[in-house]
């Protein structure tokens, strides 16, 4: 238990949060599942993200995933409770992009302590800064609440941008159609999309014809969403292209002096519709 409060703060393995952040602030994550060839993994438990991108590009088929049960809420919450929390903060993945939401509110009436569910309207970079602020929240003694109010504040401002090397991915995954596949293909399409602060829906957001301009359109984008002159937070998040990821990084904090930057891989959940190579900006001003 984390020993400077009694609040629990728990979100879901979508939010690609690094785990120097995780252990810093106490964050516990609930995995999702991935079926693949008949085995089943937890995410980043036990697929990491490396592995996946790896296996994704040298074999035929992809995973299904499962979103986390009320069976699996149910027991993270008695364990919680066993250990010494009387309160829990779920904040989870946009409820337009899994029904995890709808399990977890379900075990939150049946929970043994009370359950603050949370719906972020995101995903990856969006959902992790809005579970930082909470914890940081958490940190200066604030309630259960109050950590939902400073998550909320922090996604009326994000931004998440996505840009997709591919549309492989989304094809093979059953998210666009055939002659849409073929069309992109054949004009080597490299499509941006976002997700939607106030829907969590994800939208398309333009296409380039080649990758250095898809990149400059996000980074663009991204920032035209974020303007103003208050503290910037940003994550860079890539499908295993870490060198691209840092280059654009350290662009970032070279133009902009003291905004919080972090690196991240994204994990199998996501990765399994954008694939390898995508590039995404997440965050927000305060």
């Amino acid at each position: 238990m984390n020993n400077t409060t009694s609040i629990a703060l728990v979100t879901d393995s979508t939010c690609d949060i690094p785990p120097e952040y995780l252990q810093r602030y106490g964050i516990l994550v609930q995995p999702h599942v991935l079926i693949w060839n008949g085995v089943e993994y937890r995410d980043r438990v036990t697929l990491s993200s490396e592995e996946f991108y790896r296996r994704i590009q040298t074999q035929g088929s992809l995973p299904t995933t499962a979103q986390a049960s009320v069976h699996d809420f149910l027991t993270l919450f008695q364990s919680l409770k066993d250990q010494g929390y009387r309160e829990v903060v779920l904040i989870l993945l946009s409820g337009q992009l899994s029904g995890a939401i709808l399990s977890a509110q379900q075990a939150a009436e049946q929970s043994p302590i009370p359950v603050h569910v949370y719906d972020s309207r995101s995903v990856t970079a969006g959902l992790a800064w809005q579970v930082l602020a909470a914890a940081r929240a958490r940190e200066q003694g604030a309630s259960a609440q109050e950590m939902i109010a400073a998550a909320d504040a922090v996604r009326r401002r994000l931004s998440l941008v996505i840009a997709l090397d591919t549309l492989e991915y989304l094809h093979r995954g059953g998210r666009i159609g055939r002659a849409a596949w073929l069309a992109g293909s054949i004009m080597r399409i490299k499509p941006l999309v976002r997700v939607n602060r106030e829907t969590g829906i994800v939208e398309a957001y333009g296409m380039e014809r080649t990758h250095q301009r898809a990149v400059e359109a996000m980074i663009k984008r991204f920032f035209s969403e974020v303007a103003g002159e208050g503290a910037l937070h940003v994550a860079v998040m890539h499908g295993m292209a870490e060198e691209e990821a840092r280059l654009i990084a350290e662009r970032i904090r070279q133009e902009h002096p003291g905004a919080e930057v972090y690196v991240h891989i994204t994990g199998p959940v996501l990765g399994l519709n954008t694939g390898p190579g995508a590039l995404a900006l997440g965050g927000y001003r305060e």
